[in-house]
């Protein structure tokens, strides 16, 4: 008698299946493709997901041996030692897709025995392994990949833990700064980096953890040989699967002979306003030393004290208003040391227009502020944004040969960002000319050098700032400067 096995179904209804009707659904359910082979190694059985994996159906490969069909040479000792009651389990192995396509497989022999424990038939169990494969390959191209860059790349890549500690350091590091990979892990970055730039670096830092943003930044670091350069870095957080910052990785490059030609090109195109500025300068110094020598003149022939008090009153407020105006001016002509300090923006625009004011007098060009925004503190350089700034306003002070107005509106535009808008009324730049704007020693002036919007430029972008140029002939042009405040 054929034994039956009952199995409940979803309303708890007895089924009752024989063993071939249970060999039936557990082959067309598995998530294996198998294929049953007789003693004479003809094909007697695949179930569909055999059909799947290798795109054979049933009246390709039934009653037709396992010689037919593309197999390694292997497959006919391994067949030869399950006839022999022996079994083989997860072999990775390669085969061949109906279409031709090569496959990775995990395959499996066992021996396919009756009641009477004799080998009838033989099972091969595969399962499709070519996606996780190529992926593992992927991965060990890539990683291959990663090694070669850090290895070769004259870049010096650091990858830091969540406390700043150098867990990794690219051999570049040896001829970059003069430390082996090896003396610097372990060290934190502060180690590295001169004392008057840790705050800066903190700030940083800060700004990644909050955002999660990569940051580029320029920074002062020391070397084996204590000397100190400047360096480019990109910092960028690493996630871990719950979202957290878990390690830093830094991509930094020497770029201390870009520093010293760029403030070459920064004391040229200084020089040059300088040089620009000098007449209106001593146009306005021309009032006060009027005043100071009528005054002096009157003061010398009375013996009236009350007069003496005025005059000497009038000659002190000239010669404040002196003292002024060359302060101002010299603090562009002599800039202090290069360093990121805080400083108020109002300050920093209240004291360009002060420059200015000589040349937009001249001009009958009338400067007019419009703060949006309360009192703003910037991370910077004062005396470079203070170039930027004179450069923006001088250029619109030159557009309007007539006279008009400059603009300056300050308002906030994101979080912790902040736009400086300058507008004049002048005669525009033409969309072709606009192409042009920023490239070096291209000018539209007579007496031009054509630097000025280049040198602006990078000192926002080492700002990590952004400008922006709006311009309609006949209607004026709006420069728009946005920077991080804290």
């Amino acid at each position: 008698m054929v034994k039956c096995f009952p199995i409940f179904g979803e309303e708890k209804e007895s089924v009752v299946y024989n063993p071939d009707e249970l060999m039936d659904l557990f082959l067309n359910s598995t998530a294996d493709g198998i294929c049953i082979v007789d003693m004479e190694n003809r094909f007697i059985r695949i179930n569909p997901m055999y059909t799947k994996i290798f795109g054979y159906i049933e009246e390709d490969v039934l009653g037709r041996t396992f010689e037919e069909f593309p197999n390694p040479d292997t497959v006919k000792e391994i067949m030869a030692a399950v006839k022999r009651g022996e079994a083989f389990h997860n072999m990775n192995a390669q085969r061949k897709h109906k279409d031709g396509t090569i496959l990775d497989v995990a395959v499996s022999y066992s021996p396919f025995r009756n009641l009477k424990g004799e080998i009838i038939a033989i099972i091969a169990v595969y399962r499709d392994i070519t996606e996780r494969l190529n992926m593992e390959r992927e991965l060990k191209r890539t990683r291959e990949l990663y090694r070669l860059i850090t290895e070769n790349t004259a870049d010096m890549i650091k990858l830091y833990s969540k406390d700043k500690k150098i867990v990794y350091a690219s051999p570049s590091h040896e001829k970059g700064i003069g430390f082996t990979p090896e003396q610097l892990i372990g060290k934190k970055a502060y180690d590295l980096i001169l004392p008057e730039e840790i705050e800066y670096f903190d700030t940083i830092c800060k700004e990644i953890s909050e955002t999660g943003e990569p940051r580029l930044f320029q920074i002062k670091i020391k070397t084996g040989t204590n000397d100190v350069i400047d360096s480019e870095t990109t910092i960028s957080p690493i996630h871990n699967e719950q979202g957290e910052i878990e390690s830093f990785v830094t991509v930094g490059r020497n770029i201390t002979d870009r520093i010293k030609n760029d403030d070459a090109l920064r004391n040229l195109d200084r020089l040059s306003i300088t040089g620009q500025l000098a007449a209106g300068v001593a146009h306005e110094i021309r009032n006060p030393l009027t005043s100071l020598k009528g005054f002096s003149k009157l003061l010398k022939g009375t013996t009236n004290k009350e007069k003496q008090e005025d005059y000497l009153s009038i000659i002190m407020n000239e010669l404040d208003r002196i003292d002024m105006i060359v302060n101002e001016f010299m603090s562009l002509a002599k800039p202090q040391a290069i360093q990121f300090e805080r400083e108020s923006l109002h300050t920093i625009l209240e004291s360009t227009v002060k420059i200015l004011h000589p040349q937009a007098l001249l001009h009958n060009v009338q400067i007019i502020n419009r703060y949006h925004t309360n009192e703003i503190d910037l991370l910077c350089i004062p005396h470079q944004l203070k170039q930027v700034f004179v450069n923006f306003l001088k250029n619109a002070i030159e557009s309007m040969q007539f006279g008009g107005t400059v603009h300056i509106d300050v308002q906030k535009v994101g979080e912790k960002r902040v736009q400086i808008g300058f507008t004049d009324e002048g005669i525009g730049i033409d969309t072709e000319v606009m192409g042009y704007l920023g490239t070096p020693f291209y000018t539209t002036k007579d007496k031009g050098i054509g630097l000025g919007l280049t040198v602006s430029n990078k000192i926002i972008q080492e700002h990590n700032g952004t400008m922006k140029i709006e311009s309609q002939l006949g209607k004026g042009t709006t420069v728009k400067v946005e920077l991080n405040y804290i």
